[in-house]
């Protein structure tokens, strides 16, 4: 929890009190429902939480905007997103409905109010969004497929409406077929070693193409 702070030294006693209390709430849901593994619940601010955030390095997303997890899993971006910025709408999605069911339960006892979470796929949603955030849930070019056209047409944040991926490694193959995209080090923002090799995409996607 210590971390959260240090790097996020701007959060109201709120916010310090909800990503508080996220180590309670996923080590009592992922005894009933396994959503993270047991060797990243010892570093779930880490791994999860800073991770997720490491978004939020790269963009501030503004009052009103609306955002959508695809592949949420346990609540990741979306969750310690929501928490960062109270006023934005999110949307997580997961086709596994027992991860729906802990999202949901998380959100309840944080009073999320800014968070909707179903079991859906991201082919089936109706809507669209500024931003579109996931944590490598498939190869960028499918993950493409699967959001074209959920992207709104109206610019209100200093990058491009589009997507804003969390992944790791060496992606110069993976996203040779984009020319729009820019590539975020989070060891730039994060000191711990996990990150060394984790990024931030953004990939700008034009309105309805």
């Amino acid at each position: 929890m210590e971390e959260i702070v240090r790097y996020f030294p701007n959060l109201t006693e709120r916010q310090k009190e909800q990503f508080a209390q996220l180590e309670e709430l996923y080590i009592d849901w992922n005894s009933k429902i396994n959503v993270i593994s047991r060797k990243d619940i010892e570093s779930l601010y880490t791994k999860h939480v800073l991770h997720s955030l490491g978004i939020a390095k790269v963009m501030e997303f503004k009052p009103g905007a609306k955002v959508m997890d695809v592949g949420t899993g346990g609540g990741f971006p979306g969750i310690p997103l929501a928490i960062l910025f109270p006023e934005t709408q999110f949307y997580l999605i997961d086709v596994i409905a027992k991860k729906i069911k802990v999202v949901n339960g998380v959100a309840e006892a944080l009073g999320l109010t800014n968070v909707k979470a179903e079991q859906m796929r991201a082919e089936k949603v109706n809507g669209d969004f500024d931003f579109i955030v996931s944590r490598a849930v498939t190869n960028m070019p499918d993950f493409v497929k699967w959001v074209r056209g959920k992207v709104k047409k109206e610019q209100n944040h200093d990058l491009p409406n589009g997507i804003l991926y969390l992944k790791g490694g060496d992606l110069t193959e993976e996203l040779s077929v984009f020319q729009r995209t820019t590539l975020y080090d989070l060891s730039n923002y994060f000191d711990d070693e996990f990150f060394e090799t984790k990024k931030v995409v953004h990939l700008a996607m034009k309105y309805k193409v």
